[in-house]
C-alpha cells in the first residue's frame, strides 16, 4: 500500500535508509526530532512509502518547491528513493514514484526532478522507465561539508 509515512514511522524510515547509503542509523537527538517534526509538518514534503505486510518496504521523498518562473507553478523534486533489498524488483519504488507524480499534478507542478549518484545501467534504466530523462538537463552539484 502505498501512502505518506506517518509521524510514529521514523523508526522503520530511518532502518529502510540503510539500504540508501546511511552506514548506521542516526542517534535519536533533540536534532533529529526537531527536524523530523519539520518535515512532518511542511505541507510541501512528502515523504512516501509502500508499506508489505506492516512493513516499510519503499520509500522516496517529492518536495514541491514554490517557484515565481513558469506561470507561477512549482516544481517537485525527488530524492531518497530507495527499496529494502530484499523486495526490489517488485515494482515498489515504481509505486512510490507514481504516488509523487500524482501529488506533483495535484499541486500544478510543471516538472519533476531527480537526480541519482548511481552509474549503474539498471538503475538509470529504472528511473528511464519511470519516465525521467537524463538529456534535457544538466546537473551540478557542490557539496558542502
Amino acid at each position: 500500500m502505498v501512502r505518506e509515512v506517518y509521524e510514529n514511522e521514523l523508526d522503520q524510515l530511518l532502518q529502510l535508509y540503510l539500504y540508501l547509503h546511511e552506514k548506521f542509523v542516526p542517534e535519536m537527538t533533540e536534532h533529529l526530532k526537531n527536524t523530523w517534526n519539520t518535515i512532518i509538518q511542511d505541507n510541501n514534503h512528502h515523504i512516501i512509502v509502500n508499506e508489505v505486510d506492516g512493513k516499510i518496504v519503499s520509500s522516496c521523498v517529492c518536495v514541491i518547491i514554490p517557484n515565481l518562473t513558469r506561470n507561477i507553478r512549482p516544481y517537485a523534486f525527488i530524492e531518497n528513493v530507495v527499496t529494502h533489498a530484499d523486495y526490489r524488483g517488485k515494482g515498489y519504488a515504481t509505486e512510490c514514484l507514481n504516488y509523487a507524480r500524482e501529488i506533483a499534478e495535484k499541486t500544478n507542478c510543471y516538472k519533476m526532478m531527480l537526480l541519482t549518484g548511481s552509474k549503474e545501467e539498471k538503475t538509470l534504466n529504472f528511473y528511464s522507465n519511470a519516465g525521467y530523462n537524463s538529456s534535457d538537463k544538466t546537473a551540478f552539484i557542490q557539496w558542502i561539508e
